[in-house]
C-alpha cells in the first residue's frame, strides 16, 4: 500500500485471547492499544522515556481509527506508524493494522501529539529529532 506519510516504525504484537469481545474479534478499544504501543515504543526510541518527569512530555490530544476488517486470535498484528508535517509543537502521526501474513490494512487511524510542558500544561516547540523526522518527508 502506498502511503502519503513517512513510515518511522514498525512493531509487532501478539494477539491475545482476552482482546477478543463477545463477537469474536478483536475488540475495538484493543486496536487503540496497539496504536499507543507503537508510538510508546517509537518515541523512547528516538530517547524520550515513557514516564515524564521532566521539563516536556508528548500528549495525545485526539485519535481516531477506521476499522476495514476484523482482527481475530490467534495472530500477530503489526502495527506501522508515520508522521506528517510538523508544527510548532504538534506531529500527526498515522498508524495501520494488518495480520502477518495479510498485506490488507485491517484498520488505519491518526493520533495527534503535542509536547508540552507538564508544569505548565502548556505546548513548547517539538523536539529537533522530532522536527527533523517530519522534515525528511
Amino acid at each position: 500500500m502506498d502511503h502519503p506519510h513517512k513510515l518511522v516504525f514498525t512493531l509487532r504484537i501478539p494477539i491475545r485471547w482476552g482482546d477478543m469481545d463477545a463477537m469474536g474479534h478483536v475488540n475495538n478499544t484493543v486496536y487503540f492499544r496497539y496504536a499507543e504501543q507503537a508510538r510508546i515504543e517509537w518515541i523512547e526510541s528516538l530517547g524520550f522515556p515513557a514516564r515524564q518527569e521532566h521539563d516536556q512530555s508528548p500528549v495525545i490530544v485526539n485519535a481516531s481509527c477506521t476499522f476495514l476488517i476484523p482482527l481475530t486470535y490467534p495472530g500477530t498484528v503489526e502495527v506501522r506508524t508515520y508522521t506528517g508535517s510538523a508544527g510548532r509543537s504538534s506531529l500527526p502521526t498515522f498508524f495501520d493494522l494488518r495480520p502477518l501474513g495479510d498485506d490488507r490494512v485491517h484498520a488505519e487511524g491518526a493520533a495527534k501529539i503535542v509536547w508540552t510542558n507538564p508544569a505548565s500544561g502548556k505546548s513548547i516547540p517539538l523536539p529537533d529529532v522530532m522536527r527533523r523526522l517530519a522534515a525528511d518527508q
